[in-house]
């Protein structure tokens, strides 16, 4: 890797969304550098699910071989954060944590999305084990069980009727959202989902195993998992400077940043993939936003070089 090169993209964020990316950049023979800072969402979790030919396989065991298949093409992969971001001329300059600056004519903003969860004790402990929050990523290694669905935002009550499908056994704790209204609280209960109006004090857990919630009052609801509402806000850091802005998701969700179809964002020279954009993308669709936003990107590529060499000429 060179300093002084100028690649024709620089992909930040190497999981999904940002290695696909890169794959369709390099085997169309661009020059291409991954810049990942090494944390990704999935980490806490056993395997990722729902990914056909890839289903249980372990989040880093799954990186590692994209990282290696990118690299086949030629293309870059390094460690390290963006801690500053400017535009020079027509091209990127970014500056990162070690003290290298890179430059690129394109960017492709990968960096996922940072889960906030309730402050409950407990919680982040058990996060992406017993405590999780999508019930197709997690909901058949948690079915049969009882499950307390914590109610930490808008989409709660929803999630509860999604993991009643998984389980007979479904607890919809208010918490921080009050009752239901009549038809949520009619549609729960044709379920067999339980109400019950409190607020979680803590997660207890035994022999490292949930075994409930706590409540404030001291009374506890059994369960063996819990489902949360995280509120997701995508991971921007030092590209903010560059114009890319994190804007409240439209379903009431988190943040993220808006982008047009293939991943354009509106500023030039600059596409966004993967959960950065779409909070609810899981690695399948996050990888597919991937590849059509790299595919965009050399297009546009071409396009460029084709104007630049006629005028040349």
């Amino acid at each position: 890797m060179s300093e002084r090169q100028t690649y024709d993209v620089i992909v930040v964020g190497g999981g999904a969304a940002g290695l696909n990316g890169a794959l369709m950049l390099a085997r169309s023979r661009r020059s291409v550098l991954v810049v990942d800072a090494g944390a990704p969402r999935n980490a806490p979790a056993d395997g990722v699910h729902g990914l056909l030919g890839h289903d249980g396989r372990p989040p880093g065991e799954l990186l590692a071989l994209g990282r290696e298949e990118v690299q086949r093409y030629g293309c870059e992969v390094t460690v390290g954060e963006v801690v500053a971001a400017r535009r020079d001329g027509d091209d990127f300059e970014l500056a990162l944590d070690d003290g290298r600056t890179l430059r690129a004519r394109r960017l492709l903003v990968a960096t996922g999305l940072a889960d906030e969860l309730p402050d409950v004790p407990g919680l982040r402990e058990r996060w992406g084990r017993d405590v999780v929050h999508c019930p197709y990523c997690h909901g058949w290694e948690v079915r049969e069980q009882a499950i307390a669905v914590l109610g930490s935002g808008p989409n709660s009550v929803h999630q509860a009727m999604l993991f009643s499908q998984l389980s007979e056994d479904v607890t919809y704790l208010t918490h921080t959202q009050g009752r239901p209204d009549p038809d949520q609280a009619r549609l729960l209960e044709a379920r067999g989902v339980r109400i019950v109006e409190g607020t979680a004090a803590r997660v207890r857990v035994e022999d490292d195993r949930i075994t409930g919630l706590e409540l404030t009052d001291g009374s506890v609801v059994p369960a063996g998992a819990v489902a949360v509402a995280t509120r997701m806000v995508a991971r921007l850091g030092a590209l903010e400077s560059l114009g890319l802005k994190a804007v409240p998701h439209p379903g009431g969700a988190g943040e993220h940043v808006p982008t047009e179809m293939a991943g354009v964002t509106g500023i030039p020279g600059i596409w966004a993939a993967g959960n950065v954009t779409d909070l609810s993308a899981q690695v399948g669709a996050a990888a597919a936003a991937g590849a059509l936003a790299g595919a965009h990107i050399n297009a546009e590529l071409v396009t460029a070089d084709a104007e630049r060499a006629a005028a040349a000429a």
